[in-house]
């Protein structure tokens, strides 16, 4: 679905991504880890053209993206939850939602998503006219992974959904992560809680200064000493 060749971005004299190569197959979860700095996050908004890339190609469906506007990237079927949550404070969760699905005119369509949505997160539901700034900062990330899915993406990109999170709170996400993909989305996943991460992911990439230095499946990088050391506590 999503092919990533040779991409290198640059903030001024910052070499921030150096010739990274990996692929997104539809109907998986792929998981980018890694430390502070890695490249993790910009990756992400290099794909959605909030950060431009100086060389390589972005591909979606053979189709190349790179550096296009935002607005078409979401079009294309392509939504990101930030690192951070960014929802709109002042606004309510239906609002938010209704936000999400800005690109959208099937008014109908809307409806029956918001529907699904307030059954993934049934908090939301209780919390529809509530505004979205009164919410727990467990309840602003389901909101914000709500919001995305409004848009009715076929690839959904995940930045660090467990920061800041309790650990209950960070297991539940991740449950609904699984049961998002059950409903054949695509995820790309950003997150530096590996272990959680790896447990769920078909096939994971470990970027290291803005280069991948370990790829393999979530299990058998869960397995690797090198994994284990730098990343599981091990």
């Amino acid at each position: 679905m999503l092919k990533i060749e040779n991409l290198h971005v640059y903030f001024g004299g910052i070499h921030a991504l150096k010739g990274i190569n990996f692929d997104v197959p539809e109907g998986k979860i792929i998981t980018l880890i890694g430390a502070n700095g890695a490249g993790k996050s910009t990756t992400l908004r290099t794909i959605c053209s909030l950060v431009k890339a100086r060389n390589g190609k972005i591909k979606l469906k053979d189709e190349e993206i790179t550096n296009i506007a935002p607005e078409l990237i979401v079009k294309r079927g392509v939504a990101l939850i930030p690192e951070g949550r960014k929802i709109f404070p002042n606004l309510t969760v239906r609002e938010n939602l209704e936000i999400g699905a800005f690109i959208r005119s099937d008014r109908e369509g809307i409806t029956k998503d918001r529907e699904w949505v307030c059954e993934l997160f049934p908090r939301l539901k209780e919390r529809l006219w509530q505004k979205g700034g009164t919410l727990s900062g467990g309840e602003q990330q389901m909101l914000a992974v709500a919001r995305g899915l409004m848009s009715r993406p076929k690839l959904l990109m995940l930045d660090e959904p467990s920061l800041g999170l309790a650990p209950l709170l960070v297991k539940e996400i991740f449950e609904i992560i699984q049961r998002i993909h059950e409903e054949g989305i695509t995820v790309l996943l950003v997150e530096q809680n590996a272990f959680a991460a790896l447990k769920i992911a078909d096939y994971a990439y470990v970027l290291e200064t803005g280069r991948v230095v370990l790829q393999g499946t979530g299990q058998e990088l869960l397995g690797n000493d090198q994994v284990k050391k730098a990343y599981l506590g091990e």
